[in-house]
């Protein structure tokens, strides 16, 4: 399931699902310490109407999705005709307080007066335990439900009219035979219970009446907190001002945030104006404001693997920053790579990926490798586009600061090690993971990020006026690049290997696996000249492979790819960002209707609200995996961009 809606302000991120229900509940990290991350911790929302109660995830509803404001300001629309009912919520989160905020209006679409009691319903596990240590507890003072447990607090209110909830209800969820509060719901009554511990949940009523076609606003808010005084002080500022204020000031501070955006914007044709801005913001919502760039908040992945996407990946994070450097953002670029030299191992390198607070995250990528080899953990091209790209935000703006700050402890740890990590029989990096982390051996991709990020450290080098280490760097990235024209083209087939292995006795096996990523390293990092006719032939060969043509522009990872593969008919699923990927590529040489097909591809397999997955199902064209995949939003405002660069 996606998250059509993505709500944050870099310290509190929300979900909302399919059917418009809080489902992920990030405090106070984005991708870290989700609170909601379990089938048993839906936010419900229901109506009781006429007797009965009809709750969101149930029959009978069909919703809206989109982000109509040019502004991180979800709007949901739920109706169903069976009852009369529609809800429209417009929901956000405050730009300068942690507060989740939803201005709810109920329309009643019968010809007769009717009563309608709105039910809100509150679950979390808070700071992702699963231990049953949470309390729970009704202030009449405050007229709020405050959920807590350690450095975390969660104050629950909501007002019409400015009249208060009117009943409420907290108890046990999903343990001891209790399913929830919610349930206590549905004869229209709450029990008015006032504190339960462990694991524990909250409901609360607002009692509407209705005139005939006529209709009410909710106004309904989470403060958050480190402390219980913290939330509290924030529910008072909510109080004081109104859901309604808040909303008008987060939407300045997104108009604001976006100016650059819509300006550029305006130079692409009219259907993609939108879907640009709505790329932007999306990846704003993913970047924690201490630097973390996440892959994906969306939770969908724990239904199929022991893990989330909720990590920075540094790969991930330097593909994502690299289109906010293009047009003109610094703070969330600064903060990245802040993130990236506090991350960085003592060897130089960074390892596969970390929390959002800096710790690292978890792996499946082991120390020993077969033949008795010992080698780091990681993927080496990570280290190397997180340099290349920072060499570019430097040339970009020209701050001192940036050389002051980030060469000595960055920059020459990072060079050394790709300038010292190299075979000596091949002359190409030691092997590492792949970007796609299955495999350990020398990737053309990384050798082409590698050679780039040398020649992108030695010019940093220059600047310094460091020249040892850019006289050093300019060599090794030289030798690089003369061993990868002797080893990585295969020209009987017209393709880059996927990678390279040298054996225990000193055979060097090539991988023959056609991989999207070694065409695109190839050419974007100049391993290849673009108009070589090596890239014209790996490009051709593409084509043929994956059958690409106007009907059906979508390409996968690599032939035969197995990941999340729902048919073996199909070489594998389609990905946005490889995809894109030869959209730059027919951009970069001219060919933009081509490029515009691709593009308009992509387009149209986004979710309504613009939301984009990481994979589409090449037999039913849905959505797989996570949505949103950062990455795959990043991609498609890099290749906007080059249009724009190309008129």
């Amino acid at each position: 399931m996606s998250r059509p809606i993505v709500l944050s302000n870099g310290e509190l991120h929300v979900g909302l699902n399919n059917f418009g229900l809080v489902h992920d509940f990030y405090y106070p990290y984005v991708g870290l310490e989700n609170h909601a991350a379990g089938h048993s911790l839906r936010h419900h929302v229901g109506v009781w109407i006429d007797g009965k109660i009809s709750w969101l995830d149930e029959k009978g509803w069909v919703f809206s999705f989109g982000y109509p404001h040019d502004a991180l300001i979800g709007h949901t629309i739920a109706t169903n005709d069976q009852i009369g009912i529609r809800i429209e919520f417009e929901d956000t989160v405050d730009a300068e307080f942690s507060a989740f905020m939803r201005s709810i209006h109920v329309i009643n679409l019968s010809a007769t007066p009717r009563e309608v009691r709105l039910f809100m319903h509150q679950a979390f596990v808070i700071g992702d335990s699963r231990s049953n240590t949470d309390t729970v507890q009704y202030l009449p003072d405050a007229h709020a439900i405050l959920h807590y447990r350690g450095r975390r607090a969660f104050i629950v209110s909501a007002r019409t009219d400015n009249k208060w909830f009117d009943q409420h209800a907290v108890g046990l969820f999903d343990i001891e035979g209790h399913e929830g509060t919610f349930r206590d719901a549905e004869d229209g009554e709450l029990s008015m219970s006032s504190v339960e511990h462990g694991r524990v949940d909250s409901t609360i009523r607002s009692a509407l009446h209705l005139e005939a076609h006529d209709s009410a606003r909710v106004e309904y808010w989470v403060a958050c907190g480190t402390s219980t005084r913290e939330a509290l002080y924030i529910h008072k500022q909510l109080t004081k001002s109104g859901v309604s204020t808040r909303m008008t000031v987060a939407a300045k501070w997104w108009h604001d945030w976006l100016a650059p955006a819509i300006t550029l914007s305006q130079r692409l044709p009219d259907p993609l104006q939108r879907s640009f801005v709505e790329s932007a913001m999306i990846v704003k919502s993913q970047i924690d404001k201490r630097g973390a760039v996440i892959a994906s908040t969306d939770t969908a992945m724990l239904n199929y693997s022991r893990d989330t996407y909720a990590y920075c990946w540094p790969r991930d994070g330097a593909n994502v920053i690299w289109p906010l450097i293009r047009m003109g953002y610094k703070d969330e670029p600064y903060r990245f790579f802040d993130f990236c030299r506090r991350a960085l191992n003592p060897g130089g390198f960074l390892m596969h990926k970390y929390r959002a607070d800096g710790a690292l995250g978890s792996s499946w990528h082991p120390y020993s490798h077969e033949h008795g080899v010992v080698a780091p953990p990681i993927q080496e091209d990570e280290t190397a586009l997180v340099l290349f790209v920072f060499s570019q935000f430097y040339h970009e703006h020209k701050d001192p600061m940036l050389m002051k700050e980030f060469y000595e402890p960055m920059v020459v740890p990072m060079a050394n090690f790709l300038a010292s990590y190299v075979d000596s029989r091949t002359h190409l990096p030691k092997p590492s993971y792949d970007l796609w982390e299955e495999r350990f051996a020398t990737f053309t991709y990384t050798v082409s990020v590698t050679c780039a990020a040398l020649l992108a450290a030695a010019d940093l080098a220059d600047e310094k006026s460091d020249e040892d280490n850019a006289v050093r760097w300019r060599a090794s990235a030289g030798d690089i690049h003369e061993a990868a024209h002797k080893h990585l083209y295969n020209a009987e087939r017209g393709a880059f290997y996927k990678s390279i292995s040298v054996t225990e006795d000193g055979a060097i096996e090539k991988d023959e696996t056609f991989d999207m990523s070694s065409l695109f390293g190839a050419f974007m990092f100049g391993l290849y000249s673009i108009d070589s006719d090596e890239v014209k032939r790996a490009v051709a060969t593409a084509e043929s492979l994956f059958d690409i043509s106007e009907q059906s522009s979508g390409v996968p990872r690599y032939e035969n790819d197995s990941y999340r593969r729902a048919s073996d008919r199909v070489t594998g699923n389609w990905w946005p960002i490889t995809s894109l990927w030869l959209a730059q590529y027919f951009t970069d040489t001219g060919d933009n209707e081509r490029a515009r097909t691709i593009i308009d591809w992509v387009y149209d397999r986004r979710g309504e609200s613009g939301i984009m997955s990481e994979q589409i199902d090449p037999t039913t064209k849905q959505m797989v995996s996570v949505a949103p995949l950062t990455w795959s939003h990043a991609e498609y405002l890099s290749t906007l961009l080059d249009t724009m660069a190309e008129e």
